[in-house]
């Protein structure tokens, strides 16, 4: 990210440009040490470690204001225009041209088919975001639009503006249908993300609830900015320094803490809830807010003029939009650091991975360990990206899991029982089963867990805990399995028979042919378990042969590019195939 225009502009400039100015303890640094030799060296100032600031946009005009949704911001800005930006690469993918001047505000809708914007023309302008086009131009405001926003069912806007009113739009007719007069400009407006009945005003110093009645709800309380949790279950307010994190529904303050110089320009939460971001002049700040007392981890400087605009696009990425005319995008090491350690041992037992799921449709991988933590990998970074606690803790089990949509199905076998906890509900199903279990695997898409016990693979719902069918496979069969949702083959323990069923129907239905997970576009493959490798069933040649200090893995899974392995030293192997067999 940090070369990612010099990449762009001359993929020869990787070698010219970029790897010479990779900090000196960077693996890049010295994986590429011989070809560093061979072109430009830095003999002086040479940084040691990458900084917390991952890539600077600059842009012809200021930034205003800064809208996300789905990797994607908008940006208002001082010219008028709105530049949409990649929020992963920073990449410009649209400019929408519209406002003749400022926009002061920018607003994405919570389904992300429309965007909202105020301008200093006194307009409010609705946006498709598929075509880029105008879908319709708001007029009423005697002065400039300040801000808006998008109520949680798409069906109104509210605008604040510095003619002293807030107002309340149609957003299918465009009519204005309520005026509420306040003393002051209305600097921020705000609807509540689960209730498109209420929202915030902020003027005057002031931050005010209101229905759509117009009727003012509870008492004011001092705030320049407001803003939600992603679940609206809390806000934040900042006031003269001072930022004040609150229970949405009650009022009551969960904590409050003091800005360093006591001037607040903007905040914002993280999508977790876990960090709020501040802005004071041109400095960020990132503050823990999971304990009774607030920590500071991160203050990030670099901008030299005032920050406008503060916005999270991930729990540990944080951009921030200044006057400099620049986006800054911001990676928050301490929330990175914590996220990779592993949990403190609670006795001279570490804990030991107990399961993979090699999950490809969105580049990662998930292991429990025997402390029932599950946690998701990248696949291309090796980084972990998200953690759960599960009820597995403490027992020896043989589990799998699939992240559908950000929520976890985690599934295991324990005592003649199978138990399967969704992360969304905190909730356990209990399968009752018969003898040990050889394998278990879960469908993809979560709806369905089969199991090996006692000689023959079962099926069962995982919503209902309803046998979905079962298929006798014979003696001495202890796995392993593989399932594409209803299909699943079966190995035997020497690997020289394989047998597949489809449980789609109401009876289990035999497979003519050999499952995919054994086929490689280059050829047939075979992971031989006293080989501890891989080889060419045809020919009988060894592909890949792992090194002995591994010993014999827990676990595999594979796929057309990739095998996954882990191994009782608590490591995960990927072979990347598409490089092995080149």
């Amino acid at each position: 990210m940090e070369h990612f225009d010099i990449i762009c502009n001359s993929p020869s400039h990787i070698y010219h440009s970029a790897l010479p100015f990779c900090p000196s303890s960077s693996w890049l640094h010295k994986f590429y040490s011989a070809e560093l030799l061979q072109g430009v060296q830095v003999v002086k100032g040479l940084p040691a470690e990458w900084g917390t600031c991952l890539r600077t946009v600059s842009l012809d005009s200021s930034p205003w204001d800064l809208s996300y949704y789905n990797n994607t911001i908008a940006v208002g800005s001082w010219g008028g225009d709105i530049i949409i930006l990649n929020a992963i690469t920073g990449s410009q993918t649209a400019v929408l041209s519209g406002h003749p001047k400022l926009v002061f505000s920018v607003a994405y809708s919570p389904d992300g088919v429309s965007l909202v914007s105020g301008s200093l023309d006194k307009t409010i302008k609705h946006w498709d975001v598929q075509t880029g086009g105008v879908v319709r131009t708001f007029y009423g405001h005697t002065e400039y639009v300040l801000s808006v926003s998008v109520s949680a069912d798409c069906t109104r806007i509210a605008s604040g503006s510095g003619d002293h009113t807030t107002r309340l739009w149609d957003i299918q007719t465009g009519e204005c249908y309520c005026v509420i007069t306040q003393g002051h400009s209305v600097d921020h407006v705000n609807f509540f993300p689960t209730d498109p009945q209420h929202f915030l005003s902020v003027c005057g110093g002031k931050v005010r609830q209101w229905d759509i009645d117009k009727h003012q709800v509870g008492h004011a309380y001092d705030g320049s900015h407001v803003t939600f949790s992603s679940d609206g279950t809390q806000s934040i307010s900042c006031y003269m320094g001072a930022v004040k994190v609150q229970n949405s529904s009650s009022g009551v303050t969960v904590t409050e803490f003091q800005t360093a110089n006591n001037v607040s320009k903007c905040c914002c939460f993280s999508p977790d809830s876990r960090l709020v971001a501040v802005a004071s002049h041109n400095t960020a700040y990132v503050w823990d807010i999971t304990s009774s007392t607030p920590n500071l981890i991160e203050t990030f400087t670099g901008h030299t003029t005032e920050i406008t605009s503060l916005v999270f696009s991930s729990p540990t990425s944080l951009i921030s939009a200044s006057e400099d005319q620049s986006i800054k995008f911001w990676q928050i090491v301490c929330s990175l650091k914590d996220s990779l350690e592993a949990p403190e041992p609670t006795s001279l037992t570490l804990a030991n991975i107990r399961s993979i799921t090699l999950q490809t449709r969105d580049g990662i991988i998930i292991t429990s360990d025997s402390d029932g933590v599950v946690r998701t990998w990248d696949i291309l970074t090796g980084l972990c990206k998200a953690s759960f606690q599960t009820p597995a803790k403490g027992i020896f089990y043989k589990g799998d899991a699939q992240l559908i949509n950000g929520k976890l199905i985690f599934g295991w076998c324990e005592d003649g029982k199978i138990s399967i906890w969704d992360s969304e509900k905190g909730e356990l199903l209990t399968i009752d089963k018969p003898g040990d279990s050889g394998d278990l695997k879960m469908s993809e898409d979560g709806s369905r867990v089969f199991c090996l016990a006692d000689w023959y693979i079962q099926g069962w719902s995982i919503q209902t805990g309803k046998s979905v069918g079962r298929v006798w496979v014979g003696f001495e069969s202890y796995g392993p399995l593989a399932v594409d949702n209803s299909k699943v083959w079966f190995w035997d323990g020497s690997y020289s028979r394989e047998e597949g069923w489809d449980f789609a129907g109401s009876s289990p239905v035999r497979l003519p042919y050999a499952p995919p997970y054994r086929l490689h576009p280059n050829g047939i493959m075979l992971w031989d378990s006293g080989l501890q490798g891989v080889k060419d069933t045809r020919t009988g040649k060894v592909v890949f042969q792992l090194s002995k200090r591994y010993g014999r893995p827990h676990d595999v899974q594979w796929n057309a590019q990739y095998l996954v392995a882990c191994f009782s030293v608590m490591e995960v192997l990927v072979l990347d195939f598409s490089y092995i067999l080149k």
